[in-house]
């Protein structure tokens, strides 16, 4: 199936006081799902596509890995917005509105909410997130703890929100690209959703954007392999997902967990590697997957950044960077991205 068109996203629904949610139909996401999954799955060198680890348990498995002693970036990059939220909002002049890619719970958003509802006496909050769940969860919660906030949220792909032109945006926007988010995108897709962000908006809007910053292979390996199995889990999840919603018969035990950093692409690379010879039936799409000993479907590539590299990143897709803040220990980085 094609993208979701203009008019499947022009149907919100009315969650609650407040909130709003534009949402895919679920035909098309599971369509979509599967498209992904039989390409994925055919290939030469087996993968599967790392936004589809979001679902409703795989949202929750994440939450879990953020609390985790080995994964340090959501802990740096929290400390980071508590520190500086008020120069990151203050950098914009006028009134601002909020639009996120990749909300997720939103917890860390709420240290750039209460910044700006200090300075203006109202806010709107766009939140994009493929998780109806996360979205559902989170701005239930937004609104309920800022009253003089809206909250308009969109169920979906974020290329298929900005190719949809469906943000509507009055005042400067400050868009949100956290969480290492933009390590998750191989470069050519990386570079083609910054410059999608860029086109969508005005000159002079401005992205702030997360990133964790290259170091040690072994800090990095043991955020994505953690010894409690939560990222095991987490990336288990995906295979589940396939039977749930594709009918399919992966056995989760028949696969392990295995996360290397390659420092020549500046990635930690995952995959779920197949600790037998076997032949996986996936009944709604009508394939069977062979699998040999050993074999690995690559699963997330989580790339990360020297500040040279976002600033070749930012002025490619049409952004200057203003400023960078880091964590006490230089560990992560949140740069503010000005649209020229």
């Amino acid at each position: 199936m094609g993208p979701v068109s203009l008019e499947q996203l022009e149907r919100p629904a009315r969650v609650g006081e407040r909130f709003l949610l534009y949402r895919d139909p679920e035909r098309a996401v599971v369509a979509t799902f599967g498209d992904d999954v039989r390409a994925g799955l055919s290939a030469s060198r087996k993968h599967l596509s790392p936004k589809y680890l979001y679902d409703g348990l795989g949202s929750a498995l994440f939450e879990a890995i953020c609390f985790l002693p080995e994964y340090y970036l959501t802990r740096a990059e929290s400390e980071i917005l508590d520190r500086f939220a008020a120069q990151m909002v203050g950098s914009l002049d006028g009134k601002i509105e909020i639009v996120e890619f990749g909300s997720g719970s939103a917890r860390k958003t709420r240290f750039l909410i209460g910044e700006t509802l200090k300075r203006q006496s109202r806010l709107e909050y766009h939140p994009i997130d493929i998780s109806a769940s996360a979205l559902i969860g989170s701005a239930t919660a937004l609104v309920a703890e800022y009253e003089r906030l809206e909250v308009i949220a969109y169920a979906s792909d974020y290329f298929e929100v900005l190719a949809a032109s469906r943000l509507s945006t009055s005042n400067r926007v400050l868009a949100l690209f956290l969480g290492s988010n933009v390590g998750n995108y191989e470069p050519e897709q990386r570079e083609a959703l910054l410059s999608a962000m860029s086109s969508a908006f005005k000159p002079g809007d401005a992205l702030l954007l997360g990133y964790d910053l290259k170091k040690d292979a072994r800090v990095l390996e043991l955020a994505y392999n953690d010894p409690t199995g939560v990222t095991a889990a987490f990336n288990k999840n995906l295979l589940g997902r396939i039977n749930r919603e594709l009918d399919g018969g992966f056995d989760l035990d028949a696969f392990a967990h295995a996360s290397r950093y390659d420092s020549v692409r500046g990635s930690v690379d995952s995959y779920l590697v197949a600790q037998r010879g076997q032949l996986v039936s996936i009944d709604r799409l009508g394939m069977a997957v062979r699998l040999s000993v050993a074999e690995p479907i690559h699963t997330e590539s989580s790339y990360k950044f020297a500040p040279e590299d976002i600033e070749r990143l930012a002025t490619s897709c049409n952004f200057r960077v203003a400023r960078t803040w880091t964590d006490e220990a230089d560990r992560f980085a949140v740069s503010l991205l000005v649209i020229v």
